[in-house]
Protein backbone atom coordinates (compact mmCIF):
# COMPACT_ATOMS: atom_id res chain seq x y z
CA UNK A 1 0.00 0.00 0.00
CA UNK A 2 1.46 3.37 -1.32
CA UNK A 3 1.36 5.84 1.72
CA UNK A 4 -0.53 9.05 0.94
CA UNK A 5 0.44 12.45 1.65
CA UNK A 6 -2.78 14.32 2.05
CA UNK A 7 -4.04 17.81 2.02
CA UNK A 8 -7.18 18.67 3.81
CA UNK A 9 -8.91 21.68 1.41
CA UNK A 10 -11.63 24.25 3.90
CA UNK A 11 -12.23 23.04 7.35
CA UNK A 12 -15.81 24.12 7.18
CA UNK A 13 -17.74 21.62 8.38
CA UNK A 14 -17.06 18.35 11.15
CA UNK A 15 -15.98 16.11 8.59
CA UNK A 16 -11.72 17.23 8.44
CA UNK A 17 -11.65 16.61 12.50
CA UNK A 18 -13.05 13.67 12.22
CA UNK A 19 -11.92 12.41 9.06
CA UNK A 20 -7.93 13.20 9.73
CA UNK A 21 -7.25 10.50 12.81
CA UNK A 22 -8.89 7.82 10.80
CA UNK A 23 -6.31 8.67 7.83
CA UNK A 24 -3.74 8.62 9.83
CA UNK A 25 -4.90 5.15 11.24
CA UNK A 26 -5.37 3.45 7.97
CA UNK A 27 -2.13 4.52 7.37
CA UNK A 28 -1.18 8.01 5.62
CA UNK A 29 -0.10 11.18 6.46
CA UNK A 30 -2.07 14.51 6.30
CA UNK A 31 0.51 16.53 5.61
CA UNK A 32 -1.25 20.41 4.93
CA UNK A 33 -4.26 22.53 5.92
CA UNK A 34 -6.02 25.55 4.05
CA UNK A 35 -8.72 27.29 5.13
CA UNK A 36 -10.58 29.51 2.93
CA UNK A 37 -12.64 31.37 5.32
CA UNK A 38 -16.29 30.49 4.43
CA UNK A 39 -17.04 29.47 7.99
CA UNK A 40 -14.48 30.04 10.41
CA UNK A 41 -12.57 33.29 10.99
CA UNK A 42 -8.54 34.03 10.23
CA UNK A 43 -6.41 31.84 12.47
CA UNK A 44 -8.56 28.65 12.94
CA UNK A 45 -6.51 27.07 10.22
CA UNK A 46 -3.55 26.86 12.29
CA UNK A 47 -5.38 25.79 15.79
CA UNK A 48 -6.70 22.85 13.74
CA UNK A 49 -3.30 21.70 12.40
CA UNK A 50 -1.87 22.14 15.62
CA UNK A 51 -4.61 19.95 17.38
CA UNK A 52 -4.52 17.26 14.71
CA UNK A 53 0.01 17.66 14.72
CA UNK A 54 -0.41 18.85 10.88
CA UNK A 55 2.86 20.43 9.88
CA UNK A 56 1.73 22.87 7.25
CA UNK A 57 -0.94 25.57 6.74
CA UNK A 58 -0.81 26.78 3.35
CA UNK A 59 -1.73 30.82 2.47
CA UNK A 60 -2.93 29.19 -1.29
CA UNK A 61 -4.29 25.95 -3.14
CA UNK A 62 -0.63 26.77 -5.38
CA UNK A 63 1.55 26.29 -2.25
CA UNK A 64 -0.29 23.12 -1.18
CA UNK A 65 0.22 21.43 -4.72
CA UNK A 66 3.92 20.22 -3.95
CA UNK A 67 3.52 19.25 -0.96
CA UNK A 68 0.52 16.78 -1.65
CA UNK A 69 -0.32 12.92 -3.35
CA UNK A 70 -3.69 13.79 -2.83
CA UNK A 71 -6.39 16.43 -1.81
CA UNK A 72 -9.67 15.85 0.35
CA UNK A 73 -12.32 18.97 -0.16
CA UNK A 74 -14.57 19.46 2.35
CA UNK A 75 -16.33 22.83 1.32
CA UNK A 76 -19.53 23.24 2.49
CA UNK A 77 -20.06 25.65 -0.74
CA UNK A 78 -20.23 22.98 -2.91
CA UNK A 79 -19.89 25.64 -5.81
CA UNK A 80 -16.07 26.12 -4.60
CA UNK A 81 -15.65 22.53 -5.18
CA UNK A 82 -14.63 22.64 -8.84
CA UNK A 83 -12.46 25.96 -8.60
CA UNK A 84 -10.68 24.18 -5.69
CA UNK A 85 -10.00 21.05 -7.09
CA UNK A 86 -8.59 22.65 -10.39
CA UNK A 87 -4.81 23.30 -9.31
CA UNK A 88 -4.80 19.87 -8.14
CA UNK A 89 -5.92 18.26 -11.54
CA UNK A 90 -3.42 20.43 -13.36
CA UNK A 91 -0.55 18.86 -11.41
CA UNK A 92 -2.18 15.49 -11.60
CA UNK A 93 -2.79 15.09 -8.42
CA UNK A 94 -5.81 12.52 -6.74
CA UNK A 95 -9.17 14.33 -5.54
CA UNK A 96 -11.72 13.43 -3.16
CA UNK A 97 -14.98 16.01 -2.93
CA UNK A 98 -16.95 15.62 -0.07
CA UNK A 99 -20.69 15.72 -0.42
CA UNK A 100 -22.22 16.88 -2.37
CA UNK A 101 -20.10 16.76 -5.22
CA UNK A 102 -22.00 19.65 -7.20
CA UNK A 103 -24.86 21.57 -6.71
CA UNK A 104 -25.28 22.55 -10.69
CA UNK A 105 -25.02 21.00 -14.14
CA UNK A 106 -21.86 23.26 -15.47
CA UNK A 107 -19.65 21.99 -12.24
CA UNK A 108 -21.22 18.62 -13.01
CA UNK A 109 -19.98 18.22 -16.19
CA UNK A 110 -16.28 19.34 -15.67
CA UNK A 111 -15.87 17.18 -12.58
CA UNK A 112 -17.05 14.25 -15.50
CA UNK A 113 -14.93 15.58 -18.67
CA UNK A 114 -11.91 15.35 -15.81
CA UNK A 115 -12.87 11.91 -15.46
CA UNK A 116 -13.20 11.36 -18.94
CA UNK A 117 -9.11 12.62 -19.47
CA UNK A 118 -7.81 10.05 -16.56
CA UNK A 119 -8.14 12.48 -13.55
CA UNK A 120 -8.23 10.20 -10.39
CA UNK A 121 -11.18 11.74 -8.64
CA UNK A 122 -14.19 10.46 -6.29
CA UNK A 123 -16.22 11.34 -3.88
CA UNK A 124 -20.13 12.00 -2.54
CA UNK A 125 -22.12 10.32 0.38
CA UNK A 126 -19.87 8.04 2.59
CA UNK A 127 -23.70 6.13 2.74
CA UNK A 128 -22.65 4.63 -1.14
CA UNK A 129 -20.06 2.39 1.16
CA UNK A 130 -21.66 2.16 4.17
CA UNK A 131 -21.65 -1.15 6.26
CA UNK A 132 -25.40 -1.98 6.17
CA UNK A 133 -25.63 -1.77 2.66
CA UNK A 134 -22.31 -4.11 2.12
CA UNK A 135 -24.03 -6.43 4.57
CA UNK A 136 -27.30 -6.31 2.53
CA UNK A 137 -25.86 -7.46 -0.75
CA UNK A 138 -23.35 -9.94 1.26
CA UNK A 139 -26.94 -11.77 2.50
CA UNK A 140 -29.07 -10.65 -0.82
CA UNK A 141 -30.23 -13.79 -2.59
CA UNK A 142 -29.09 -13.01 -6.60
CA UNK A 143 -32.28 -14.44 -7.59
CA UNK A 144 -34.82 -12.89 -5.62
CA UNK A 145 -34.92 -9.46 -7.16
CA UNK A 146 -36.08 -6.35 -6.01
CA UNK A 147 -39.41 -4.77 -6.32
CA UNK A 148 -39.24 -1.47 -4.85
CA UNK A 149 -37.08 0.73 -2.07
CA UNK A 150 -37.95 3.62 0.00
CA UNK A 151 -35.05 5.49 1.28
CA UNK A 152 -34.86 8.65 3.46
CA UNK A 153 -33.62 11.37 6.02
CA UNK A 154 -34.25 14.44 7.56
CA UNK A 155 -32.39 18.05 7.89
CA UNK A 156 -32.76 19.17 4.51
CA UNK A 157 -33.08 18.54 0.81
CA UNK A 158 -29.68 18.61 -0.93
CA UNK A 159 -26.47 18.99 1.69
CA UNK A 160 -28.50 16.48 3.89
CA UNK A 161 -30.53 14.62 1.50
CA UNK A 162 -28.24 14.18 -1.13
CA UNK A 163 -27.15 11.31 1.54
CA UNK A 164 -30.95 9.27 0.62
CA UNK A 165 -30.45 9.26 -3.28
CA UNK A 166 -26.40 7.64 -2.24
CA UNK A 167 -28.17 5.28 0.16
CA UNK A 168 -31.01 4.30 -2.51
CA UNK A 169 -28.49 3.89 -5.48
CA UNK A 170 -26.22 1.79 -3.22
CA UNK A 171 -29.18 -0.51 -2.80
CA UNK A 172 -30.57 -0.09 -6.44
CA UNK A 173 -27.66 0.24 -8.53
CA UNK A 174 -26.45 2.68 -10.86
CA UNK A 175 -28.99 3.45 -13.88
CA UNK A 176 -31.35 6.07 -12.65
CA UNK A 177 -33.03 6.90 -15.56
CA UNK A 178 -35.23 9.71 -14.73
CA UNK A 179 -37.21 11.59 -11.63
CA UNK A 180 -40.46 12.96 -10.41
CA UNK A 181 -41.22 15.02 -7.87
CA UNK A 182 -44.68 13.94 -5.89
CA UNK A 183 -45.24 17.08 -3.86
CA UNK A 184 -44.25 18.40 -0.62
CA UNK A 185 -45.77 16.77 3.11
CA UNK A 186 -43.89 17.67 5.31
CA UNK A 187 -40.92 16.07 3.63
CA UNK A 188 -39.91 16.31 0.05
CA UNK A 189 -41.60 12.87 -1.71
CA UNK A 190 -39.76 11.78 -5.09
CA UNK A 191 -40.17 8.98 -7.41
CA UNK A 192 -36.55 7.39 -9.19
CA UNK A 193 -36.92 5.26 -12.13
CA UNK A 194 -34.24 2.91 -13.42
CA UNK A 195 -33.69 1.93 -16.83
CA UNK A 196 -34.75 -1.54 -16.46
CA UNK A 197 -38.38 -0.42 -15.12
CA UNK A 198 -37.69 -0.86 -11.51
CA UNK A 199 -38.94 2.35 -9.39
CA UNK A 200 -37.41 3.63 -5.91
CA UNK A 201 -38.55 6.54 -3.80
CA UNK A 202 -37.48 8.59 -1.15
CA UNK A 203 -38.79 10.99 1.70
CA UNK A 204 -35.62 14.21 2.42
CA UNK A 205 -36.12 17.09 4.12
CA UNK A 206 -36.40 19.07 7.12
CA UNK A 207 -38.93 17.44 9.97
CA UNK A 208 -39.10 18.37 13.84
CA UNK A 209 -36.53 15.98 15.18
CA UNK A 210 -33.71 14.28 13.86
CA UNK A 211 -34.23 10.97 11.53
CA UNK A 212 -31.40 9.06 11.11
CA UNK A 213 -30.60 7.26 7.28
CA UNK A 214 -32.83 4.49 6.80
CA UNK A 215 -34.15 2.33 3.90
CA UNK A 216 -36.89 -0.17 3.78
CA UNK A 217 -35.87 -2.63 0.55
CA UNK A 218 -38.96 -4.55 -0.42
CA UNK A 219 -37.88 -7.89 -2.93
CA UNK A 220 -40.25 -10.79 -4.06
CA UNK A 221 -39.59 -12.65 -0.75
CA UNK A 222 -38.29 -10.20 1.69
CA UNK A 223 -38.80 -6.72 3.03
CA UNK A 224 -35.92 -5.86 4.93
CA UNK A 225 -35.33 -2.74 7.09
CA UNK A 226 -32.18 -0.60 7.28
CA UNK A 227 -30.88 1.93 9.87
CA UNK A 228 -27.10 3.54 9.01
CA UNK A 229 -25.03 3.16 12.03
CA UNK A 230 -23.44 6.98 11.46
CA UNK A 231 -20.49 6.24 14.13
CA UNK A 232 -19.48 3.55 11.44
CA UNK A 233 -20.14 5.99 8.10
CA UNK A 234 -16.52 7.73 7.74
CA UNK A 235 -13.93 4.81 8.22
CA UNK A 236 -15.85 3.03 5.51
CA UNK A 237 -15.91 5.51 3.48
CA UNK A 238 -12.12 6.35 3.82
CA UNK A 239 -11.40 2.88 3.67
CA UNK A 240 -12.92 2.39 0.17
CA UNK A 241 -11.58 5.91 -1.34
CA UNK A 242 -7.84 5.93 -0.27
CA UNK A 243 -6.70 2.74 -1.74
CA UNK A 244 -7.71 4.29 -5.36
CA UNK A 245 -6.62 7.89 -4.64
CA UNK A 246 -3.13 6.18 -3.89
CA UNK A 247 -3.51 4.15 -7.02
CA UNK A 248 -3.77 0.88 -5.35
CA UNK A 249 -7.12 -0.38 -6.61
CA UNK A 250 -9.66 0.90 -8.98
CA UNK A 251 -12.86 3.24 -7.38
CA UNK A 252 -15.47 1.38 -5.63
CA UNK A 253 -17.56 3.31 -8.07
CA UNK A 254 -16.83 5.05 -11.24
CA UNK A 255 -17.55 9.37 -10.50
CA UNK A 256 -19.98 9.00 -13.81
CA UNK A 257 -21.95 6.60 -11.61
CA UNK A 258 -21.27 8.38 -8.16
CA UNK A 259 -22.75 11.39 -9.61
CA UNK A 260 -25.58 9.97 -10.60
CA UNK A 261 -27.09 11.31 -6.92
CA UNK A 262 -26.75 14.44 -7.73
CA UNK A 263 -27.91 14.49 -10.91
CA UNK A 264 -31.00 12.98 -9.66
CA UNK A 265 -31.39 15.54 -6.80
CA UNK A 266 -31.28 18.48 -9.44
CA UNK A 267 -33.97 16.35 -11.74
CA UNK A 268 -36.01 15.99 -8.72
CA UNK A 269 -35.99 19.77 -7.86
CA UNK A 270 -36.29 20.67 -11.53
CA UNK A 271 -39.65 18.11 -11.68
CA UNK A 272 -41.03 20.26 -8.36
CA UNK A 273 -40.47 23.56 -9.39
CA UNK A 274 -42.24 22.34 -12.45
CA UNK A 275 -45.40 20.95 -10.48
CA UNK A 276 -44.06 17.28 -10.96
CA UNK A 277 -43.21 16.59 -14.13
CA UNK A 278 -40.96 13.31 -14.92
CA UNK A 279 -37.50 14.65 -15.64
CA UNK A 280 -34.89 12.34 -17.79
CA UNK A 281 -31.03 12.98 -16.33
CA UNK A 282 -30.03 13.23 -19.79
CA UNK A 283 -32.45 16.26 -20.54
CA UNK A 284 -30.64 18.18 -17.46
CA UNK A 285 -28.61 21.49 -19.24
CA UNK A 286 -26.71 24.32 -17.58
CA UNK A 287 -29.79 26.62 -17.30
CA UNK A 288 -31.82 24.50 -14.90
CA UNK A 289 -31.91 25.83 -11.40
CA UNK A 290 -28.94 24.34 -9.36
CA UNK A 291 -28.40 24.36 -5.39
CA UNK A 292 -27.01 27.35 -4.32
CA UNK A 293 -23.37 26.44 -2.80
CA UNK A 294 -23.03 30.56 -1.05
CA UNK A 295 -26.62 30.41 -0.20
CA UNK A 296 -26.57 27.37 1.38
CA UNK A 297 -22.87 28.42 3.33
CA UNK A 298 -24.07 31.56 4.43
CA UNK A 299 -26.99 30.11 6.27
CA UNK A 300 -24.72 27.63 7.82
CA UNK A 301 -22.16 30.06 8.85
CA UNK A 302 -24.78 31.90 10.83
CA UNK A 303 -25.46 28.40 12.65
CA UNK A 304 -21.62 27.47 13.41
CA UNK A 305 -21.52 31.23 15.03
CA UNK A 306 -24.72 30.54 16.68
CA UNK A 307 -27.24 33.32 14.97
Amino acid sequence: MQTLRIGIVDLDTSHPGNWVPIIKELGHQVVAVFDGGTVHEEGYALQFAEKHEITTVCESLEDMVPLVDAVIIHSVNWDLHVERARPFVQAGKAILLDKPMAGNMRDIQQLLEWERTGVRIIGGSSLSVCEEVKEWHQQHDLDDPIVTMLAGCSVDDFNYGIHAFYLLQAIMGPGIESVRSTGIHLQHHIELNWQDGRKGFLSIGATQGYLPFYATIVTENTVKHLQVDSKRLYRSFLEASLPYLAGDTGPFLAINQLLEGELAALAARKSYLLGGEQIALKQLSEEDQGYEGAAFAAQYRMKVKGH
